[in-house]
């Protein structure tokens, strides 16, 4: 998967050649063939790991955000976390692949989404409406406060990070600073007064 996901992004799908994915594995084509089943199956597979990371994010966050005491400290180490992990080269270079190739794999496109983002946004929408019944946090619509939250602290880090050139991605100290003047922003919107 090492090698197909080098060859995958540095050639695009249709550039993509199995003999080279397998000889830069040092593999046999036959191998790749067995395991695989070809070119398609092998970048499904490759997508389809990366939705653990969300899966994981997912969890941990989860788990934090119900059963905190401090639900501001909290938001400002979620935010940092999804900030650096969305924004992280190699998810960024994954995404800029899938996106390109969305008309040839819809469905793909679709099951990535709901399963990586969509569970992150799902994630902080609960979270949300326990921050809300708790009375911690001024909300009415936990879906649309969790996509303020998600936007104020990654959106123009990730923004530019799929249309910027891979060395001129903003640096890990420029996506923890975003993300935490987006969370005091959101607090600011969000916080139960009185």
């Amino acid at each position: 998967m090492a090698a197909a996901r080098e060859h995958f992004l540095a050639n695009g799908y249709v550039g993509a050649n199995v003999d080279e994915i397998a000889a830069a594995a040092r593999v046999s084509k036959r191998t790749v063939y067995n395991i695989y089943g070809g070119k398609e199956r092998l970048f499904t597979e490759l997508l389809t790991g990366t939705v653990a990371i969300a899966e994981h994010f997912s969890r941990d966050a989860a788990t934090v955000l119900t059963e905190t005491h401090d639900a501001e400290q909290e938001l400002r180490g979620v935010a940092v976390r999804l900030a650096r992990t969305v924004v992280d080269l190699r998810i960024v270079r994954l995404r800029r692949l899938l996106i390109g190739e969305v008309e040839r794999f819809p469905q793909l496109a679709a099951d990535y989404y709901k399963h990586a983002p969509g569970l992150v946004m799902d994630t902080l929408a609960e979270a949300m409406r326990h921050f809300a019944e708790r009375g911690v946090l001024d909300v009415d619509d936990p879906a649309l406060a969790a996509e303020h939250f998600a936007f104020l602290v990654m959106g123009a880090p990730l923004d530019r990070a799929l249309f910027t050139e891979n060395d001129q991605l903003p640096t890990p100290d420029e996506v923890e600073s975003k993300a935490l003047v987006g969370v005091e922003v959101f607090l600011r919107a969000y916080r139960r007064v009185g």
